[in-house]
């Protein structure tokens, strides 16, 4: 059970992040952002004043939400580097959740109107994205920073010691380390290592156990 939040403020960023190859085509990824707006939820159901950065997600969202929940969509790459930036720079976050699935790579030149679909051949040249998750320190030093890191077929032991590795680098105070096999999208299944600087690791089932047990690590330390 997670305890109080109230007067907490709490910064979480969510689902897949687009960049464009074109005025209609994009480079996107399957997340959907459900495990952004279930931690969001629950933030907001113990007090906290919640503020959800939330991609362009299929899922279909709330009617009403509770006046302690704030969700702001964006599409793009660009529009969440400035959204954060904003965000951040401007209010006194207490806490800032980063859980989008933030795009590493985008066209190095976005091409003007639409690509023509008679090409026989296309190459797109990629360069790598800025890392937002490095930054956040910088606009905000005293926020208390959760990051994630996605591998794909790493053993336990790996994924933990990559999850160090960019925990130093963007200074984060937490990290949350998953696997894409471990994550079941559709059945909400998703396996992940919550991991803190002194190297404890809390094991979760569950976006559910995520987004509980995440709050309740980060209430310990703060």
């Amino acid at each position: 059970m997670v305890k109080s939040l109230k007067n907490k403020k709490i910064l979480i960023t969510g689902g897949p992040v687009w960049v464009p190859l074109d005025k209609i085509r994009v480079i996107t990824n399957v997340f959907t952002g459900a495990l952004g707006l279930l931690i969001a939820k629950e933030a907001a159901k113990n007090g906290a004043m919640a503020t959800l950065l939330l991609g362009p997600s299929p899922l279909p969202l709330p009617t009403k939400l509770p006046k302690n929940l704030k969700i702001i969509r964006f599409n793009f790459f660009e529009e969440l580097c400035k959204l954060m930036k904003k965000e951040i720079s401007s209010k006194q976050y207490d806490i800032v959740i980063h859980s989008a699935a933030v795009a590493d790579f985008i066209p190095k030149e976005s091409r003007a109107g639409k690509i023509s679909s008679t090409k026989n051949n296309l190459t797109v040249r990629l360069k790598p994205t800025q890392k937002i998750a490095d930054k956040i320190k910088v606009w905000a030093k005293k926020a208390f920073l959760v990051n994630f890191k996605l591998e794909v077929n790493s053993a336990k032991k790996e994924l933990i010691k990559k999850a160090r590795k960019c925990m130093l680098a963007s200074r984060a105070d937490l990290m949350v380390a998953n696997d894409y096999k471990d994550i079941n999208i559709k059945k909400g299944g998703h396996k992940a290592f919550i991991v803190d600087r002194a190297g404890n690791i809390i094991s979760c089932r569950t976006k559910k156990e995520i987004a509980e047990k995440l709050l309740e690590a980060i209430l310990e330390k703060i």
